[in-house]
């Protein structure tokens, strides 16, 4: 179904962002006859985005991408990426070829990959004190202080085994190309709804990554006696006590990327990818 009305995202910390943003905003009411308009998220966030737009167009990097998707995960509104960062690497379209990929977005010419989030909840002492959802990873890990951490792990309430180290990589299969993939953790396809555990540094405990079954839920309950962080996404933070507990499962909501390439477009963007690794050595 081709879409009529759009919500642009810009970055306000990428050069280029709101320029470009705001000349999708008039390509697309101009020459495609659409209803669109250009925001940021926190300008997003402070209002209700009801009725939701059929689509929504992040303009940045892979920073971007990471936050509304997971705003469309939300409103259940797909997301097409509009890459002016380094790598890239979550978003469909170089920003040299946005026409030509609006000419085909607006014709109904593209496809939606679904991609899982996982959920993480935070309790402490019987209570939930918040819930996170992320399209990459959450992490468990220690403060300023050069000491590890312990998380006595759980999976669908069979002991694993207690982590010993600077931190746990919850990852999606999104987030196995991130964060995961430089701890050393395995590279899945993002179409699969499994997720991956990471130690970080780890200390006389589990040193190898795990690739749980799908439907799989994790509990970790954290034991420390200096300061914890549990992070989602790398953009939000919260602290920890001694005796939390974070429940991981995979969300019931699902990311939707917008995406105009064939469905091998991710071996060759991984490639892509090492290969830039590689020159900046």
């Amino acid at each position: 179904m081709a879409p009529k009305s759009f919500l642009i995202f810009h970055n306000p910390q990428v050069a280029r962002s709101e320029a470009l943003a705001n000349t999708i905003d008039a390509s697309l009411r101009t020459t495609h006859g659409c209803h669109a308009e250009c925001t940021t998220l926190a300008a997003a966030e402070e209002r209700a985005l009801l009725p939701a737009p059929d689509m929504l167009v992040a303009v940045g990097g892979d920073g971007t991408m990471l936050r509304v998707s997971r705003l469309g995960a939300l409103l259940g509104c797909p997301v097409l990426g509009i890459n002016l960062g380094r790598v890239g690497f979550l978003l469909e379209v170089p920003e040299a070829e946005w026409q030509a990929a609006l000419v085909r977005v607006v014709a109904g010419d593209f496809w939606l990959e679904p991609r899982m989030l996982v959920y993480a909840e935070h309790m402490r002492a019987g209570a939930r004190l918040g819930e996170h959802h992320a399209l990459n990873e959450v992490v468990i890990t220690r403060g300023a202080l050069a000491r590890p951490v312990r998380l006595k792990t759980a999976i669908d309430g069979s002991p694993l085994g207690t982590y010993i180290a600077d931190g746990l990589i919850v990852a999606s299969p999104t987030g196995s190309t991130a964060y995961a993939l430089a701890a050393g953790g395995p590279i899945l396809p993002p179409t699969l709804r499994n997720i991956v555990l990471i130690p970080v540094a780890p200390h006389l405990s589990i040193e190898r990554a795990i690739v749980l079954a799908e439907g799989a839920g994790i509990t970790i309950d954290v034991r420390i006696d200096h300061p914890a962080i549990l992070s989602a996404d790398g953009q939000v933070e919260v602290e920890l006590r001694d005796g939390d507990r974070i429940s991981v499962r995979a969300s019931q909501r699902d990311a939707s990327f917008v995406r105009l390439q064939d469905a091998a477009y991710f071996y060759r963007n991984l490639a892509a990818r090492l290969a830039y690794k590689e020159s900046l050595q």
